[in-house]
């Protein structure tokens, strides 16, 4: 519940609990905060039982946290009916993505028998790493000012 306060901040709140309070009032003040937040606790949890009888018994291992969309998403994800962990043990990205830089990068030699075939591609593969050839500047197309 408190998880955030450091030790200097609840040195620092029991400090000005003693000020404000003054320490004859301080274990009356403490035992009403500890009582309020006793019923409080008491009335969520009889609310939340009132909903789980209210829903039936489809809903018996429903829990109030699942309402939180991480949690929701993070169960839905480890459930084992939708076949995700078979999918994302087997799917390794680091291995396929050294795949395709191995691919991207990967320069074929030309074979001493045959060399390469015209339009500048060995063995069928085009070379990525190549500059293409410039073409002639007239082959643009006619300029048109009604399609502007």
């Amino acid at each position: 519940m408190f998880n955030d306060i450091g030790p200097l901040e609840l040195i620092t709140l029991v400090v000005l609990a003693v000020l404000v309070f003054g320490p004859d009032k301080l274990p009356k003040v403490i035992q009403d905060v500890m009582r309020t937040i006793r019923k409080i606790r008491e009335f969520s949890e009889s609310a939340k039982q009132d909903i789980r009888s209210e829903l039936g018994p489809e809903f018996k291992d429903f829990e109030f946290e699942d309402l939180n969309p991480k949690t929701f998403i993070r169960k839905q994800l480890d459930n084992d009916e939708l076949g995700l962990k078979e999918i994302r043990n087997g799917f390794d990205l680091k291995k396929e993505m050294a795949e395709v830089t191995d691919a991207v990068h990967s320069t074929d030699t030309p074979s001493s028998s045959g060399g390469t075939s015209s339009g500048g591609t060995s063995g069928g593969r085009i070379d990525m790493t190549k500059k293409p050839e410039e073409s002639d500047k007239d082959d643009r197309p006619p300029f048109d000012a009604d399609a502007t």
